[in-house]
């Protein structure tokens, strides 16, 4: 099966967003080539390192909250 990256991408940034810590911090929990996506779309920080925790940018916050409404919302 081939999979849509795209919208991987945006359903784990919407997951990520539910572990949101210290302000714009997630918990670093996903597949490493997800998160090397999302770093360089500029949605999170450089992932490489021993920290648990991944730090969303301003443009990664926002598009969480967006794909957290459209994938997950009732209303």
């Amino acid at each position: 099966m081939e999979l849509d990256t795209e919208k991987l991408d945006r359903a784990a940034l919407a997951i990520l967003s539910l572990t949101l810590h210290d302000g714009s911090r997630v918990w670093k929990g996903i597949d490493w080539a997800i998160t090397d996506r999302l770093h360089e779309k500029g949605f999170v920080h450089d992932p490489v390192g021993r920290a648990k925790s991944l730090v969303l940018t301003d443009e990664g916050l926002a598009a969480a909250e967006a794909a957290l409404n459209e994938f997950f919302s009732t209303t």
